[in-house]
């Protein structure tokens, strides 16, 4: 007689409860395995409810050869990621948990009301309901003599042999939420490639600003703007003044690139056009215009509508020889270099380069 029983469901640990350890046990769970999620915090997906303060970009809208282009070096091998769960896959998966979205002016996607919490309320109901057990405040320690999972809580120490585990472990920035890059050393006594961590999606310094652009326009919006590396095409958008250098969507985007040419020469140049919809030679004919008794700081708020931060960045990097000249003027107004010397600290990322580097490594 044959054993109708149903076959043991495979047990599954994931370290790590942020979005990725979370979809990989959603996945997972649907297949029919036993899935456990351990996170050492208090409650999971934090990194993921403070991504969502600024308004919670969920992915872009932007056709599919550009999105697969910011990927870089990694484009193949994320390609073949995308064929089987796209950006319209996300806002399909998204709209499944009940959280509507729509497309902002940059073509970034957002959940209507802009929040993080309501998505990810939904998403722990749909885990639990599928039988996903999350364990908070129980901190991974790495592996045991006899190769199990060293896992401490507040009531002591557990000693866990699944038949699979998934490590979902994020970098090292905002350690306070988790991400604290303490599996390095245990993953590297087994042999792992390890590439070195470094600050993603970051802001940069420049070697100093004045004292009077630090205390005046520390934290002030560049808007309607765009930046470009030598070579690289402009990318429309919008980026802070900090008192130490810039930061925002329009650096993040380019952080990679920055970073790897600090990386190589020691500083990097970012070119800043303060008016990407107005061409050079309409630039330099405006400013060519009499002036008058007006200053020049009112010239060029009359004349192109430069005023407050933009105008001081272009005192700030310019020469008195240079505002003295229409067509030089306007060509640092179209192309104003910034040199940027290094990224911020690690910890303040949005998200961390580099970690394991080995290709198809797995353990039982």
């Amino acid at each position: 007689m044959s054993d109708s029983r149903p076959a043991p469901a495979h047990h599954i640990a994931i370290i790590g409860g942020g979005p990725a350890g979370l979809m990989a046990a959603e996945v997972l769970s649907q297949a029919g395995a036993r899935v456990e999620v351990f996170d050492a915090m208090p409650s999971v997906g934090r990194k993921f409810l403070l991504a969502g303060v600024g308004g919670m970009n969920i992915t872009h809208s932007e056709p599919y050869a550009a999105f697969v282009g910011r990927y870089a070096e990694r484009q193949a091998q994320v390609a073949a990621l995308l064929q089987g769960f796209n950006a319209d896959d996300l806002c399909q998966w998204i709209h499944g948990l009940g959280i509507d979205t729509f497309i902002g002016t940059s073509g970034r996607v957002f959940p209507t009301d802009m929040k993080a919490a309501p998505l990810l309320r939904a998403w722990l109901k749909r885990l639990r309901e599928q039988g996903v057990v999350i364990h908070t405040r129980h901190r991974w320690q790495g592996w045991n003599a006899d190769g199990s999972l060293c896992i401490t809580h507040p009531e002591g120490e557990i000693a866990l042999k699944p038949e699979a585990t998934l490590l979902a472990l994020g970098g090292a920035s905002w350690a306070r939420l988790g991400s604290d890059g303490a599996w390095l050393p245990w993953l590297q006594a087994r042999a792992v490639d390890i590439a070195p961590l470094q600050a993603a999606n970051c802001g940069f310094e420049v070697a100093a600003w004045s004292q009077l652009l630090r205390e005046k326009f520390a934290g002030a919006p560049l808007k309607n703007v765009a930046m470009h590396l030598a070579g690289g095409a402009p990318r429309l958008g919008e980026a802070i003044v900090t008192a130490g250098g810039i930061e925002g969507s329009l650096v993040y985007a380019l952080s990679a690139q920055i970073r790897e040419q600090i990386n190589a020469a020691g500083q990097s140049t970012v070119y800043l056009d303060l008016l990407p919809n107005r061409a050079v030679d309409n630039v330099a004919a405006a400013l060519s215009k009499p002036r008058g008794s007006r200053s020049m700081a009112k010239h060029l708020h009359s004349a192109l509508g430069i005023d407050g931060v933009k105008a001081a960045l272009l005192r700030e990097l310019t020469d008195k020889a240079t505002f003295d000249d229409p067509q030089a003027l306007a060509r640092a107004i179209k192309a104003l270099p910034i040199v940027l010397v290094r990224p911020r600290p690690l910890d303040e990322a949005i998200s961390t380069a580099g970690g394991c580097a080995s290709k198809g490594w797995m353990m039982g």
